[in-house]
């Protein structure tokens, strides 16, 4: 019998030589390094020839789809997959696709993501700002940074626009902080609205939290921005409130507000202040604005073109020093005497507008009155030119009446008594050898000499005036000054005086002083520390002072400062302090003092110990020491210490009060050590009452057993 290869055909025989090659390379899976998946790329399944392979044989199952039309694939560790071969070709890494396999399936690619970018407007936006903001740092051109603006188009980004632009100056000099804020006011209702510069001041305190981490001083400088804002009015001063009522407590962005509020709004002349910070909207100094405005008025009189001249006054952005055009207007009217007319129309016109306010105007005429001896020297008939302008003025309605005419009834100025210009440069002299020698005695003893103790507020207020201009080291001395003059020679009622006459010229005073306000309010609260004054001298010298004015603003400053917790012992080093001491340093003084005179030593000699302790704030450490040594040395003899020191005026009644207030508080922790202290506190409670020590306000409930 023949093989049976005999039996097959010839298509038969190359089927099974297909077979047979496709199942010895499947024989090599289990030693083979390569996946099933190379296998399939090395040894293509081959077909006979004449087109469409045959699906029989090992290579057939291999490759067969499932009824979804996808090829199927064992589960890991599973041999189960309907359709597949199971564990034995399963394996993790993916199938390699050989797109010239007959059996190449395109449903059988994987599917690919294919990326394409989304454009987000607000974040183009973000990126054109920033090349804008760049390249108006670079050129300052206010025109050109608008014009570009106005290109970006997209409007409804603009709050993000001013974010951005004042982040980006935070981080850069003071030349590029003043530059955003000028552009803010000349893109200001023109390209910005109102409601949009609102909502982007608020972005900005919303994130000053964020900015903070990159920016240390984050707080202050958006605080400086925020006053900027409202001092150009491109915000409104209810913003402020409103903004924090919608911030957290607990967020930089409230302290941003609240050091606006107090560090910049809330300053007297805090416009000047505002404006000046970052160097000026205007970048020249006094004396130049001094020049321009002396030429705009000539140039007017010349033209006599009115809305010109108030364009020019405009233009010059110093509103905070239009007195000087008021003065210099008055003046050249006197000098020139045809250009008068045109001169007052000017003025008149200017305060119709609002060009020149109000207290604007009220300063610029009372410059000139304090000036007109001088200016009488150059202009004979000054006084009575002046005395001409002043009721037109206030007939007219451009000069507020509450103007005090420096003129007498009889239309006469008064000249200063000679007495006082005599007194006012004797004591110039005495308070520069003061400051030179540092001599209180020498100093009360020339101001004895001089004979007039009518003048004693004149002298305060020359003693401060000077310390104003000069280093912490004369401030210091100046306050020391203050309190020796209290206890020597000097009346409460003459420091009241005094103070009241320094605040009545405060505004004055910061014209050529820009921190003048916060270091007279600083002079004051130390009067207060130091018992010069009581807290309720504050109001009354509050009362003297017109509301809304500079020297009232001042006062309540100085108020402020008192409350504030530790007052005492930093008010008294607020100029370098005069001892210098450590609290502790101080109550061991004191205690030492105490003992030594307790044990035998002499009232007179312990009252001087204590009035070289240069803390007249902290003597009511000195009352509490005392009784409490008393109760427990049982040793009434330090009552006639206090008795003493509340006699010559050492110890204040202010200060009596808060030792045997402090004694009162901790009352029942001393009777844990001296059993009977309350019956002892009760008794000198009784004695100080008897003698007048207390404030009739104290209250010895505590004392009650």
């Amino acid at each position: 019998m023949a093989s049976n290869e005999g039996f097959l055909t010839e298509g038969q025989r190359e089927m099974l030589k297909i077979a047979s090659e496709n199942a010895e390379s499947l024989s090599a899976l289990s030693s083979s390094p390569k996946s099933p998946s190379s296998l399939l790329a090395d040894h293509h399944i081959k077909a006979p020839a004449g087109g469409k392979a045959q699906t029989a044989g090992i290579a057939v199952r291999h490759v067969r789809k499932c009824h979804s039309g996808k090829y199927g694939r064992a589960k890991k560790d599973g041999a189960g997959g309907k359709g597949t071969w199971g564990k034995l070709l399963d394996t993790e890494i993916d199938s390699h696709i050989d797109r010239n396999d007959p059996n190449y399936d395109s449903g059988e690619e994987p599917y690919q993501l294919v990326g394409t970018t989304v454009t987000d407007p607000l974040d183009d936006f973000k990126k054109a700002v920033a090349s804008l903001i760049d390249e108006y740092f670079s050129n300052g051109d206010v025109d050109l940074a608008a014009s570009d603006l106005r290109e970006l188009g997209s409007s409804e980004y603009y709050p993000y626009f001013i974010k951005r632009l004042v982040s980006m100056a935070m981080d850069r000099h003071d030349k590029e902080k003043e530059m955003a804020s000028v552009l803010l006011s000349a893109l200001y209702a023109d390209v910005i609205s109102p409601t949009q510069i609102r909502d982007g001041f608020f972005m900005l305190i919303e994130s000053a939290d964020d900015l903070a981490v990159d920016i240390l001083d984050a707080v202050d400088i958006l605080a400086l921005f925020l006053a900027r804002a409202v001092v150009d009015d491109i915000l409104p001063p209810a913003f402020l409130a409103r903004a924090r009522k919608a911030l957290p407590e607990s967020s930089k962005g409230v302290q941003v507000i609240q050091t606006a509020e107090k560090s910049y709004l809330s300053a007297p002349h805090h416009a000047e202040l505002v404006e000046r910070r970052w160097g000026g909207s205007t970048h020249v100094t006094v004396e130049e604005v001094k020049k321009k405005i002396a030429d705009l008025l000539r140039e007017y009189v010349d033209s006599g073109e009115t809305a010109e001249a108030c364009r020019c006054i405009r233009e010059l952005g110093v509103a905070f020093f239009h007195h000087e055009v008021v003065k210099k207007a008055l003046v050249l009217a006197m000098e020139i005497p045809s250009s008068e007319p045109l001169l007052l129309k000017l003025l008149k016109e200017a305060a119709e507008e609002g060009l020149i306010s109000s207290s604007q105007m009220v300063k610029g005429f009372s410059r000139l009155a304090e000036g007109l001896d001088d200016l009488a020297l150059d202009i004979p008939s000054a006084k009575v030119l002046f005395q001409s302008f002043v009721p037109k003025a206030i007939s007219e309605g451009w000069l507020d009446a509450s103007f005090s005419n420096p003129a007498g009834e009889n239309g006469e100025f008064q000249v200063e008594d000679e007495k006082v210009r005599k007194y006012k440069k004797e004591a110039v002299t005495i308070i520069h050898e003061y400051f030179l020698s540092d001599d209180i005695p020498e100093l009360i003893r020339s101001l004895e000499d001089l004979g007039a103790p009518e003048y004693n507020s004149v002298f305060l207020k020359r003693l401060i005036t000077l310390a104003l201009d000069r280093k912490n080291r004369e401030k210091e001395m100046a306050s020391v000054l203050l309190s020796a003059l209290h206890i020597e020679i000097f009346s409460t009622e003459d420091i009241v005086n005094g103070f009241v006459m320094l605040l009545e010229n405060a505004e004055d005073t910061t014209l050529d002083i820009l921190d003048a306000s916060n270091e007279l309010a600083l002079f004051l609260a130390r009067a207060v520390i130091d018992d010069v004054l009581a807290p309720l001298n504050l109001d009354e010298i509050s009362s003297r002072l017109p509301p809304k004015s500079s020297g009232s603003e001042t006062v309540r400053m100085a108020r402020t400062l008192v409350s504030a917790r530790h007052a005492g012992e930093r008010l008294l080093r607020c100029w370098g302090g005069g001892t210098g001491w450590a609290v502790e340093d101080a109550k061991d003084k004191i205690m030492k003092l105490l003992e030594e005179y307790e044990s035998g030593g002499v009232v007179g000699e312990a009252c001087h110990c204590i009035r070289d302790l240069g803390m007249p704030f902290f003597n009511h450490e000195v009352v509490k020491k005392a009784l409490v040594m008393a109760m427990e040395k049982q040793n009434d003899r330090l009552l006639d210490l206090l008795q003493e020191c509340f006699s010559e005026g050492l110890i204040t009644t202010n200060q009596m009060t808060k030792g045997f207030t402090r004694i009162k508080d901790g009352l029942d922790d001393l009777a844990l050590d001296i059993p009977n202290a309350k019956e002892k506190f009760a008794f000198y409670v009784e004695h100080a009452q008897t003698k007048g020590w207390l404030l009739p306000s104290f209250d010895p409930s505590a004392t009650d057993v």
